[in-house]
């Protein structure tokens, strides 16, 4: 036979490649090693060194540089939670020992899940190894007591049983905990280094920098004078200009950064190493060395800087002849991963970006760092120390306290108060809110708060920015897969096919219940799951027959009719799976109670020529299939999962979960192997995804709140290696998904109302979104989503971007379907369908557009719609004095002394009947889209109001021309009365 290859679609290509996994974006471990002028070695080190590219050499061609992925990791506005969502708000703080007599410390708080109406419980537990935190769903008829709280954080066996914590004050020590996680403000170091330097002496040496170096640290911040600073002063001093009259300074998205400049330090000409400068630098973790010279001329090394401290080094290279700059990152061979990677080649010709990709990677980079052992050693200790201190303090107060309100423990989180100390309740909650908001005002005026300023970012749209597919979708989606550019979605009435410039067209009438699907269109496939129990089989259905179907306007098929498309021993299937590259042939996995049935395609069509002459004959392609064996395993599979061998031959493997563990089958063989047994009481499996680290099979495996990755080492005879590898890792997500997908570099978890954004590297989080309702349609290609929309005004649009536009949660004309749909009148709010395009989160654009299956006219892919971009400045757009002039109006606001309304944003004209739950939309409509604000709910509105006035007038005009109609639930903003993250 003749090995023929067949020629997928655009969004096949991409879904098989969405699962390619590489650490080699991010550098690659190398010996460094400076000499003196004679030759001799002074010092080495090893360092992950990151250029962009294998050859530094190599020729470019600088162009205009565009990319989305430069996100703060682990930003503070979403992992600090106690600030965020306990302080200043009524909760409980509990303290107790665990069996190894380590003391800990618990906080709840009730509040409602995302401003949404619905109760949701966050949990952070405080511990000497750092903080865990986790939601929890509320229940009103099942209590959530103190033990299954910690035992959803996998904390069951205690020394002392945990005790509430009654005092106000504890809200002070709780903070300076959270506080241990890292500071909110940064400082870097920057020497200048000339051409043909090569030793710290020589570089601390220089006393002025070239005109290019002052250029780039224009670019950088703002020259500030140094005596009578009030802000953030890194270590300098403010007050005797010992440090130097001048330094760099700047705000990016809310951190406060100094930089400490090796020319604007004291200079010493006696002194030849210039202590007083290597003082501050030397003890920067981040450096960036700014060297003059050609790319010819010797490069930087870090082994050239005598330091213990300083774990990163950014290397800056100016060229004059394509104004561009080039970026090289030196990092200390134990630092973690950190993004954004460089681009190839690593040439910046846009200066406001290359300013933005810099500081984003130097924040990154400083973070990462504090997860290295020396300094989480160090942090370890200091969390110890404070805990056992703080315990030593409580725990005598507790003993003397002998009241009802303290014997909470293992009973309801939130009881009901006797009558009796009802009102001594009260009165104690009062003082707890107080104290804590003052804690949270204190706290921002100092400019410590974890606070998510934009005024200094790229206006850009995140790749991850959704875009509205179909407006009031009337039905329950069961399961759907894309197909084009268009939809094939399994509803309640049946199985329609959707796109976002078409009417809905019914494909199959309801009475075939598809309740899992692939569309194949590579193969010219639809492969389905119906029905459920003991009725449910797996049918086959040709693509192109679908297709023709819709295109002559048939009558719409049954499930009588579809009876020559069932796959024979089928019968009673309750899961299958298939694997993701097809190149290699079609292998379904069908799993029938604990049986597992291998089937295979027979042959693969060379092209879509030959695919049409060839079948012409037949429109069922059940023949194509044939069964290969039956493997018997000990329980039903819960997650399966088709993992590629690197040869293809013997070597497949099969990843299920059951009971408490992920094993792996050998297709050829039947044989299992332990991959992973879950030490936890309860199991919730999630899922099983196949990623590919160069070439390499892995395995993400999801389950409760963890995602751990596993690499699989195929032996000789298709056995894999299963032990812990220096490659594995894990992390815990905030909320237990019921969907997880991942899309290189990003893996997102789907809960019942919020997209949880983490990079696949090191798990660190880059975005919370809130979707209310949210249910994931789709993945295998595109993300579809299903999500609840407002029909009334969004706070995103200011008032006169309101009357200049229609509301974006105003639903655009659709045209309504050919098959009966029912009605939406009265229903508020509507549920759309949103779609996220897989080649924005993959960074790999659709080389040429797809085809629609509903009409022959090509689709191409629609501009991903977003909200009004904010003007860029890094100048100190929102000074100490405003921050003061904030919190004192604040202050007056929740003491009741304002007197002046607060503005609300004119909005599109209301029906007579507003719903209930639309009652507060004009007192939500001041809210900004720069994301929620870490302060109270009345701070908030303030806070966000004064920021925008901050922002240039003509810049906002200009930008709200621009911006197109947005369609995205991320920016129903309106409903809610506090809090609400959008993907902006």
């Amino acid at each position: 036979l003749i090995k023929c290859f067949f020629s997928s679609s655009v969004s096949e290509d991409l879904g098989c490649r969405r699962g390619e996994f590489s650490r080699k974006h991010y550098g690659s471990v190398e010996l460094l090693i400076s000499s003196d002028a004679d030759g001799a070695i002074q010092r080495a080190g090893r360092f992950r060194v990151e250029n962009g590219i294998s050859d530094e050499n190599t020729d470019y061609t600088p162009g205009t540089w565009h990319r989305t992925d430069v996100h703060l990791e682990n930003p503070e506005y979403h992992t600090r939670w106690y600030f965020k969502y306990f302080l200043g708000k009524v909760h409980q703080n509990y303290i107790g020992t665990d069996a190894e007599k380590n003391p800990f410390f618990l906080s709840v708080v009730l509040s409602d899940q995302n401003n949404q109406r619905v109760p949701q419980y966050r949990s952070i537990l405080w511990r000497k190894t750092g903080t865990q935190k986790i939601c929890l769903p509320y229940c009103p008829t099942k209590t959530l007591s103190v033990k299954s709280i910690l035992s959803a954080m996998s904390l069951d066996k205690f020394e002392k049983s945990p005790r509430e914590i009654l005092d106000p004050e504890i809200q002070k020590d709780l903070l300076v905990l959270e506080e241990q996680e890292g500071s909110v403000n940064f400082k870097f170091g920057v020497l200048y280094a000339k051409d043909g330097q090569l030793t710290d002496d020589e570089m601390f040496s220089n006393e002025t920098g070239s005109e290019s170096f002052q250029r780039f640290l224009g670019l950088m911040g703002d020259k500030i004078a140094l005596k009578g600073w009030t802000g953030y002063r890194g270590g300098l001093d403010t007050k005797n200009d010992t440090t130097g009259s001048f330094s760099i300074y700047t705000v990016y998205q809310g951190h406060e950064i100094m930089f400490h400049v090796s020319t604007m330090l004291p200079y010493s000409r006696e002194n030849k190493q210039q202590v007083e400068r290597k003082r501050h630098i030397g003890n920067d973790i981040v450096t960036i060395v700014f060297q003059e010279g050609e790319e010819s001329s010797p490069a930087f090394k870090p082994s050239m800087i005598r330091s213990h401290f300083t774990h990163i080094f950014a290397l800056v290279r100016y060229n004059k002849q394509n104004d561009s700059y080039r970026l090289k990152i030196f990092s200390e061979e134990s630092v973690p991963l950190f993004g954004p990677p460089l681009p190839s080649p690593p040439v910046f010709t846009n200066h406001r970006e290359f300013r933005d990709f810099v500081l984003v990677k130097l924040i990154n980079a400083e973070k990462a760092t504090l997860e290295t052992p020396t300094f989480a050693q160090k942090r370890q200790r200091t969390l110890d120390m404070l805990i056992r201190s703080l315990y030593q303090d409580l725990m005598p107060d507790l003993h003397k306290v002998n009241n009802m309100l303290n014997r909470r423990s293992f009973s309801d989180v939130l009881p009901e108060s006797p009558k009796s100390t009802r009102k001594k309740e009260e009165a104690r909650q009062a003082e707890f809110v107080r104290l804590g908001q003052a804690l949270k005002l204190k706290t921002t005026v100092k400019g410590d708060a974890p606070t998510n300023l934009t005024t200094t970012s790229l206006c850009k749209k995140e790749p991850w920015e959704a875009q509205s597919f179909c407006n009031n979708f009337p039905h329950e989606v069961v399961c759907a897969d894309s197909w084009g550019q268009s939809l094939l979605v399994s509803t309640d009435a049946g199985i329609l096919l959707v796109d976002d410039d078409q009417p809905l067209v019914q494909v199959f009438d309801k009475t075939l219940q598809i309740k899992q699907m692939h569309v194949l269109e590579a193969l010219d496939l639809l492969i389905a799951r119906t029905d459920k129990g003991k009725d449910s089989r797996l049918f086959v259905f040709r693509l192109s027959t679908v297709q023709k179907d819709i295109e002559i306007k048939q009558t719409i098929r049954s499930k009588y009719d579809c009876r020559e498309n069932k796959l024979e021993r089928t019968k009673g299937c309750h899961l299958y799976a298939i694997n993701t590259h097809h190149g290699s042939g079609l292998r379904i996995v069908v799993a029938i109670r604990n049986k597992l049935l291998l089937v295979t395609k027979k042959y693969s069509l060379c092209n879509s020529l030959t695919s049409s002459s060839q079948l012409s004959s037949s429109d069922s392609p059940v023949e194509e299939f044939q069964y290969i064996r039956e493997i018997c395993l000990s329980d039903p599979p819960v997650v399966m999962t088709l993992v590629d061998g690197p040869t293809g031959d013997s070597d497949n493997m099969i990843c299920v979960a059951y009971r408490h563990q992920f094993d792996l089958v050998n297709e050829s063989t039947g044989e299992s192997y332990r991959l992973h047994h879950v030490e936890a009481s309860k199991v919730n499996f999630v899922a099983a995804i196949d990623v590919y680290e160069d070439g390499e099979a892995g395995l993400l495996l999801c389950y409760n709140y963890v995602c751990q990755y596993r690499k699989v080492y195929p032996l000789n005879g298709g056995s894999p290696l299963i032990q812990q590898s220096a490659s594995d890792f894990h992390f815990s997500w905030n909320q237990v998904p019921y969907a997880v997908v991942c899309a290189f570099p990003y893996i997102l978890a789907f809960t019942t109302d919020s997209i949880e954004i983490r990079l696949v590297v090191n798990g660190n989080l880059v975005h919370t979104a809130v979707v209310p309702e949210l249910q994931l349609v789709a993945s295998r290609s595109d993300i579809y989503f299903k999500a609840t929309a407002a029909v009334s005004g969004s706070s995103n649009s200011s008032s006169k971007e309101m009357s200049s536009r229609s509301s974006p949660q105003t639903p655009i004309t659709y045209e309504m379907s050919e098959c009966p749909l029912s009605s939406l009148e009265g229903e508020v709010p509507c549920k759309n369908l949103y779609k996220i395009p897989l080649s924005n989160l993959v960074g790999r654009s659709i080389e040429r557009p797809l085809k629609s299956p509903l009409v022959p006219k090509v689709i191409t892919t629609p501009l991903c719609s977003g909200i009004a971009s904010v003007p860029v400045t890094h100048s100190l757009s929102l000074s100490r004095m405003e921050i003061k002039e904030i919190a004192s109006r604040t202050r007056k606001e929740l003491l009741g002394l304002l007197d002046e309304p607060i503005p609300k944003t004119e909005g599109p004209q209301k029906p007579k009947k507003v719903p209930q739950r639309q009652s507060n939309s004009k007192q939500g409509a001041v809210r900004s889209t720069s994301s929620d604000r870490i302060i109270s709910s009345s701070l908030e509105s303030n806070s966000e109001k004064h920021h925008l006035s901050t922002r240039s007038d003509t810049d906002t005009v200009a930008n709200r021309e621009e911006s197109p109609l947005s369609s995205s639930p991320f920016q129903l903003t309106s409903l809610y009365d506090e809090d609400f993250v959008d993907l902006k």
